[in-house]
């Protein structure tokens, strides 16, 4: 008896054991069952900023236009004479007006010169008070019978050589002077300074470079323009601007557009009157798109138009699941400062599309749209 308990105990424990395990393989398979109907209805929430309707509307086609920030008015003080600068009492930053003194070169040779041309004009002077006496006297002498018209004659070519004389003497003591007074630097535009190209006690050459000054009430955008998208642009068309810098965008318009292509790249140069603002500073970069014309038609947010095959398509939501949609485009745009684009052919009006901010879905995926925020507080009351 005790050999046959021995042998029913753990027999009885195996048999337990196994229907622990039935027990629990049935239970497993009644949860996966009840699982899969709810893995089949799980649909992707969209947030109400990841669908936009394609809707007929009006687009500014734009050109884009970029390049760098120019004064209108800018002006380089040169060096007129070649001396030493003695002084400048600007630099980089300093507001300066119209007239005003800047600096000053050194003006002793230039005294010199000065005082130099004005003797040889007093000496000029004497020498025509001599020959003018003598033509006085020898036309008295003349009249008289003492001395032959030739005389005379003599006379009268010495009066006007020494009237000649004094008045060469007198122009070149005027440009020594001029030259003295040129020593003088003086702002020729109100603005303020850039660049300070010299310092005192260097000796600059004439037409040297000392000063820089740029006004920036007036600012121009300088863009280079393809040949073929110039015919497209007119003098007041709008654009809008994106400067370094800045967070807002500026407003501009075109102003002018250079009758010449430039050498080797054949584009032309086209001048944008940028608004003003207290940030905008010479030489900054900026780009932005200019309206040349409008379109119409069927749109949709270029970020909802989809490239990675080999024709563009949309996912449009039908039947609560997203669908492919092959789409022709047109011409592109803007619409309340964001990029669209017309849809020529493939997608009706009023469509529901995804947008880039939905991510990558796949064609036939179920999606589920967030009811709007007013709705969802008035069901939940």
């Amino acid at each position: 008896m005790k050999r046959h308990l021995k042998w029913i105990v753990p027999l009885l424990a195996v048999l337990l054991l196994g229907v622990a395990v039935m027990r629990a393989l049935d239970k497993r398979r009644s949860e996966q069952a009840a699982a899969a109907p709810a893995r089949e209805t799980l649909a992707l929430d969209l947030a109400p900023a990841d669908v936009v309707t394609a809707r007929r509307t009006t687009l500014a086609r734009t050109l884009e236009v970029s390049g760098g920030l120019k004064a209108v008015n800018s002006a380089v003080v040169k060096a007129k004479v070649a001396a030493e600068l003695r002084t400048l009492s600007v630099r980089e930053g300093d507001r300066v007006k119209a007239g005003q003194v800047i600096g000053q070169l050194d003006t002793v040779e230039l005294d010199w010169r000065l005082r130099q041309a004005e003797q040889t004009a007093a000496s000029a002077r004497a020498q025509l008070d001599i020959a003018r006496r003598a033509l006085e006297n020898n036309r008295a002498l003349v009249a008289q019978g003492f001395i032959s018209p030739t005389g005379l004659e003599t006379s009268v070519n010495n009066e006007a050589a020494a009237r000649a004389n004094h008045e060469a003497a007198v122009a070149a003591a005027e440009l020594a002077r001029k030259s003295r007074a040129d020593g003088t630097l003086v702002a020729p535009i109100a603005g303020l300074v850039s660049q300070r190209l010299a310092q005192p006690g260097e000796r600059v050459p004439v037409d040297g470079r000392i000063v820089e000054i740029v006004d920036l009430a007036r600012l121009e955008l300088e863009a280079a323009v393809a040949p073929e998208d110039v015919v497209q642009l007119a003098l007041g068309q709008n654009a809008m601007l994106q400067v370094d810098g800045l967070t807002e965008p500026v407003a501009a318009r075109i102003a002018r557009i250079n009758p010449s292509a430039q050498t080797g790249s054949r584009s032309v140069l086209v001048y944008l009157a940028v608004d003003a603002h207290p940030a905008l500073r010479q030489g900054l970069f900026a780009r932005g798109r200019v309206a040349v014309a409008q379109v119409q038609g069927i749109a949709v947010p270029l970020a909802a138009v989809r490239t990675d095959l080999s024709q563009p398509y949309v996912l449009q939501v039908q039947d609560g699941k997203a669908a492919l949609k092959t789409v022709k485009l047109g011409a592109r745009g803007e619409l309340d400062g964001q990029a669209w684009v017309i849809v020529a052919e493939g997608l009706p009006e009023g469509a529901v599309v995804l947008t880039g901010s939905a991510g990558a879905v796949r064609d036939g995926t179920p999606v589920r749209l967030a009811a709007p925020a007013g709705a969802a507080s008035s069901t939940s009351r």
